[in-house]
């Protein structure tokens, strides 16, 4: 491994740890303000609510709201902030995203006045992590 790949590296784990972190205080916050836990979990939509139109354009991170994918809706929370068990994959988004590789657009479903994801949790959660405003999507 180079140097330069060394540091990518590091700097993907290091946002990884901030956004689990900030998982973690989320958490924390909730708990201490007697919130309730399914009130922070990220929405799984049901799939009948979605328009069929297909299109990709960029869509605002903030109209995200909710997942059509039950499996994935354990591994972010509500403001997409991941779990440790996905960290693997998130960190190579991270670096795919750092090194300027295309990424495909996410998949999302129109539901509810946002949108609903159906592929693309983890390109939405570095987004999110990185500060970005929109994403490419496919609106289907």
């Amino acid at each position: 491994m180079n140097q330069s790949s060394a540091w990518e590296t590091a700097a993907a784990e290091q946002a990884f740890g901030r956004a689990l972190r900030a998982r973690r205080r989320a958490i924390l916050a909730r708990r201490i303000l007697r919130r309730c836990a399914e009130c922070a979990r990220l929405p799984i939509r049901d799939e009948r609510w979605a328009a069929r139109a297909a299109t990709v354009r960029e869509i605002p991170l903030a109209e995200i709201r909710g997942t059509l994918e039950p499996n994935q809706a354990r591994h972010f929370d509500g403001g997409f902030r991941p779990d440790n068990a996905v960290r693997r994959r998130w960190e190579s988004v991270w670096l795919a995203e750092q090194r300027g590789v295309a990424l495909p657009p996410i998949s999302v479903a129109e539901v509810c006045g946002g949108y609903a994801i159906r592929d693309g949790h983890h390109r939405v959660s570095v987004a999110q992590t990185r500060g970005a405003a929109t994403i490419r999507a496919r609106i289907a």
